[in-house]
C-alpha cells in the first residue's frame, strides 16, 4: 500500500497571527511574559519546566502511566514510567559509586542506545552536566574532550572504548559489560530532590570553531526548556490552522539522528519525554529501507533528519512497497532544503496535509530559532521561515549594529534557547554572545517582512549529510603530513549528501604524495565522515590575500585572485 489517497482541503482556519494570539496572549498556554534571564529583560514562556527533572517527573503520567517511550529497533523499549525508574536508581548509583554531584560532569560517548538515554536523565536528574561526546571521534578528539570538560567519570559503548589512547584518568563503564548492575542499583529509588536552578547547565554539546577545535557550548535546564516551548507551539499552531479530520494515529516519530546532536537529544528523547510522543529508534547506519519497514510496523507519523537521509527515503527503490500513509509529516533542518527536495516530500506524501516543515537554529541556540511550515514554504521556499514566539532575531553588522531589512549580515539571536557559553573558553564565548546576549550565530543572511533567507551557511563550513564540518581542523592535519607544504579545504556540493569534503594539497620540493595514503593520514586522526572524498594536488603555491590567508573561493574556481604576490 501507498501513500496516493487525495490530499484533504489544506486552507488553514485561522490565520498564523491569530493562532498565535490565542496560544501566547493572556491566558493562553503559551501565555508569554518578561522576566529578567542572566541579567537581560527577555521575553519567556510563563507556563514552563523550571528543570529536567521537573520534565521527567511530570512524563510518568503520559498514558496514564502505561504510554511508550521509546522502542529501538532491536525492540528494546520502555514506558515512561520505566524511564522515570531508571533515572531514580542509576542516579543514585552515580552518587554512591562515583560521587557524582550537582554540577559534576559526567561523560558519555556511544552510538544512540537505550543506555544513553537513561544516563542523560539520571545525570541531568542530579543537578550534574551531561558531556554529550561526539560518537564518530577518534581518540585524540576524545582526548580534548575530557581535558576540557573534567567529567568524574565516562560511560562509552566497546566500540568507543576501543578508541581510548589510553587511562583517561576515571572510571570509564563500558555499556555492554558493567551498565547493568548500575541500573538496578536501587530499583524502589526516588529521583534526586537537591535543588536545580533554571540557568545551571544540564549538558555540554560540541561544535567545532575556525580553531577546529570543538567547543563544549553549555545547554542550561532554561534552555532545554525553551526549546520545547518553541517545538510545542508549532505543533499547536497546526493543530488550530488545520485541525484534524476524524481519526489520527497516535504520535509516533522517527529517532534517526545521533543523541550527542541537537536533533537527537533535545528534538527526539527530551521532546518524547515533554510530549508523551513514543520514538522510534534506529541504531547503525542509516538504512533507509529498515525506517519504511519500521514505519509500516509502527505506524510513524512524522519523520525528521537531514535532508541526506530524507532523500534516500522518498527516492528508495522499494519505497512504494511499505505503507507509509502514517506519515503525516516531514521535519527537520541541519542545511537548506532545495525546492526540488521540499517538491519530492510533497509528491511523496500526497495524503498529508501539510507535509514539510523546516526549522533553522544552531546548537548555541538549542537548535530552534525560525520555522517555515508547508504553506510558507510554497510561496517562499528559499526561507528559514519566521522567528518563533520568545525568539529575538536581528540582522547586524560587524559591530552589532542592527541593519535595515534586505541586508545582509550576521544573524543574530536572544532568548532563553541562547547558550550562556562555551565551556572553559571565555574568549569563545565573548566573541559569539554580543552585548545584550545576542548570539552571533556565524551565518549570514537577511530580513525580508520578518522572513529570514540565509546567505551562507557560516564562513567556510562544510555541511555533510547534516554534519557540520570546519575545515581548519582537516587543514592542521594534513599540515602536520611531513611531505605536505600547505593544503586548503572546503566543500563542493553533493545532490543527496549537500556537500563533500574536497582537498587540495601541495607536496614539498621532490615529494610524489598519494590521496589513497592522505586520506589514511587524515582517518587517523579525524572522524571518517571529515576524510576528503575529492583530492586535488598541485604544485604551485596556493593564492593568498595580503594578509596570508588562502584564497579559497579562488583555489575552488568560484573567482579570479584579484591579489599579485611580488
Amino acid at each position: 500500500m501507498t501513500a496516493t489517497d487525495p490530499a484533504p482541503d489544506d486552507r488553514p482556519r485561522m490565520t498564523l497571527e491569530e493562532a498565535d494570539a490565542v496560544l501566547t496572549g493572556p491566558g493562553g498556554f503559551f501565555e508569554i511574559t518578561t522576566e529578567e534571564v542572566l541579567g537581560e529583560p527577555m521575553e519567556v514562556f510563563a507556563n514552563r519546566f523550571r528543570s529536567l527533572r521537573d520534565m521527567l517527573a511530570a512524563s510518568a503520567a503520559h498514558g496514564d502511566g502505561e504510554g511508550v517511550y521509546y522502542i529501538f529497533d532491536d525492540e528494546r523499549r520502555a514506558t515512561f514510567r520505566d524511564n522515570v525508574a531508571h533515572a531514580a536508581s542509576l542516579a543514585r548509583a552515580l552518587t554512591e559509586r562515583f560521587g557524582v554531584t550537582p554540577g559534576s560532569r559526567v561523560a558519555i560517548c556511544a552510538a544512540n542506545c537505550p543506555e544513553w538515554i537513561q544516563t542523560f536523565w539520571a545525570t541531568v536528574s542530579l543537578g550534574a552536566v551531561t558531556v554529550a561526546m561526539n560518537g564518530w571521534w577518534k581518540g585524540p578528539e576524545i582526548d580534548h574532550a575530557l581535558a576540557l570538560t573534567e567529567p568524574d567519570v565516562m560511560f562509552v559503548d566497546r566500540r568507543r572504548a576501543e578508541r581510548l589512547t589510553g587511562d583517561p584518568g576515571i572510571p570509564v563503564v563500558v555499556f555492554e559489560d558493567d551498565f547493568a548492575p548500575l541500573l538496578a542499583h536501587d530499583p524502589g529509588a526516588d529521583l534526586p530532590t537537591v535543588p536545580i536552578a533554571e540557568d545551571d547547565p544540564a549538558a555540554i554539546l560540541f561544535t567545532s570553531g575556525t580553531t577546529g577545535r570543538p567547543k563544549g557550548a553549555i545547554q542550561t535546564h532554561r534552555n532545554f526548556a525553551a526549546y520545547v516551548g518553541c517545538a510545542f507551539v508549532i505543533g499547536a499552531r497546526q493543530a488550530l490552522m488545520y485541525p484534524p479530520e476524524g481519526p489520527t494515529d497516535p504520535p509516533r516519530a522517527l529517532c534517526a539522528s545521533p543523541l550527542f546532536h541537537i536533533s537527537g537529544l533535545h528534538s527526539a528523547a527530551v521532546a518524547s519525554v515533554a510530549s508523551g510522543m513514543t520514538g522510534i529508534w534506529t541504531t547503525g547506519r542509516f538504512d533507509p529501507e529498515k525506517v519504511l519497514a519500521l514505519t509500516e510496523r509502527h505506524r510513524i507519523t512524522r519523520w525528521g533528519g537531514v535532508t541526506t537521509q530524507i532523500w534516500r527515503l522518498i527516492e528508495h527503490p522499494r519505497f512504494g512497497d511499505y505503507d507509509v500513509s502514517s506519515v503525516t509529516s516531514i521535519g527537520g533542518g541541519g542545511s537548506t532544503w532545495s525546492p526540488e527536495l521540499q517538491r519530492a516530500c510533497r509528491a511523496a506524501l500526497p495524503h498529508a496535509r501539510q507535509a514539510l516543515g523546516v526549522g533553522y537554529g544552531l546548537t548555541e541556540c538549542a537548535g530552534l530559532a525560525t520555522h517555515a511550515d508547508d504553506r510558507l514554504l510554497a510561496d517562499h521556499p528559499d526561507t528559514v521561515g519566521r522567528p518563533l514566539p520568545t525568539v529575538g532575531l536581528s540582522i547586524r553588522d560587524d559591530e552589532d549594529r542592527e541593519l535595515a531589512d534586505g541586508e545582509i549580515g550576521n544573524v543574530s539571536i536572544r532568548g532563553p534557547m541562547v547558550t550562556p557559553g562555551y565551556w572553559n573558553d571565555p574568549d569563545a564565548t565573548a566573541a559569539t554572545i554580543r552585548p545584550g546576549r545576542w548570539l552571533r550565530s556565524g551565518d549570514f543572511g537577511r530580513l525580508e517582512d520578518g522572513l529570514l533567507f540565509l546567505a551562507s551557511r557560516r564562513t567556510d563550513l562544510i555541511i555533510r549529510g547534516g554534519e557540520n564540518i570546519y575545515p581548519t581542523e582537516i587543514e592542521n592535519r594534513l599540515d602536520d603530513h611531513p611531505g605536505v607544504a600547505e593544503a586548503t579545504v572546503f566543500g563542493v556540493d553533493h545532490r543527496e549528501l549537500g556537500q563533500e569534503v574536497k582537498a587540495v594539497v601541495v607536496p614539498r620540493p621532490g615529494v610524489h604524495l598519494d590521496p589513497t595514503e592522505l586520506a589514511e593520514w587524515v582517518r587517523r586522526a579525524l572522524a571518517d565522515h571529515k576524510v576528503p572524498a575529492h583530492w586535488e594536488i598541485r604544485t604551485e603555491p596556493l593564492p593568498r590575500n595580503a594578509s596570508g590567508k588562502v584564497l579559497k573561493h579562488v583555489v575552488a574556481g568560484r573567482a579570479d585572485s584579484a591579489f599579485i604576490e611580488e
